[in-house]
């Protein structure tokens, strides 16, 4: 679900009743295990009274537990805070052209050329690149030769082949008769923000979504 940047404001103020009520609980709590002490020391046996260590025992317990409690609220409102504030900064995303992890192939038709990136990930003799149709039919090759470790662009002629559809590319590398991994990438445009369980999600112009931190590169 897309959240827009609104919901900064209402993550901030939907983290108050929490708290608060954490804070009546811890109260109510330590109110309970003072009358209920006060209530031993009126009841005890004269001739075996409440040990005081037995009752320093208690009372650090009682104050460990509250501790705890309002330790862990203090920690969830940092952390909606936190997401807030991450929402808000990814929303300067809107509009921004990212390089992200996909193998479609940019085409103009007007110049009947296309053109895509990748990441080769080590030293190769041999790097291929092979144009897809839609039904992952090989329509064209693009011959790179050797190359080492990097980000490269790449473009391809149609020629006379008529495009009718999307199109993607596979990436084929090789150093001698071991495989070289090879990861296409493509331009996106980021269209919305959202946070997913405490990530920030970017939504795509193409329908895909993908987290901040999978993102190649901010063009």
């Amino acid at each position: 679900m897309i959240s827009s940047t609104s919901s900064a404001t209402s993550v901030l103020d939907a983290g108050s009743p929490p708290r608060a009520k954490a804070t009546d609980d811890a109260a109510s709590a330590q109110d309970r295990f003072l009358k209920l002490l006060v209530a031993q020391l009126n009841n005890q046996d004269p001739m075996n009274p409440l040990d005081n260590a037995q009752m320093t025992s208690q009372i650090a317990q009682i104050n460990t537990v509250t501790g705890i409690q309002q330790l862990n609220e203090t920690v969830k409102g940092l952390a909606g805070q936190f997401a807030a504030q991450q929402l808000m900064q990814g929303s300067a995303m809107v509009g921004r052209n990212v390089l992200v992890a996909d193998n479609t192939l940019a085409f103009d038709s007007e110049s009947k050329s296309g053109g895509g990136v990748f990441d080769l990930a080590g030293s190769a003799a041999a790097v291929q690149v092979q144009v897809l149709d839609a039904s992952g039919k090989q329509v064209g090759t693009v011959e790179l030769g050797a190359l080492k470790a990097g980000r490269y662009n790449f473009q391809w002629q149609a020629g006379d082949y008529e495009v009718t559809g999307p199109l993607r590319f596979k990436v084929m590398a090789a150093n001698g008769e071991a495989a070289v991994d090879a990861v296409p990438l493509a331009v996106d445009q980021v269209i919305a923000v959202s946070m997913d369980n405490g990530a920030l999600v970017l939504q795509l112009s193409r329908g895909s979504t993908t987290n901040y931190s999978a993102i190649k590169a901010i063009l």
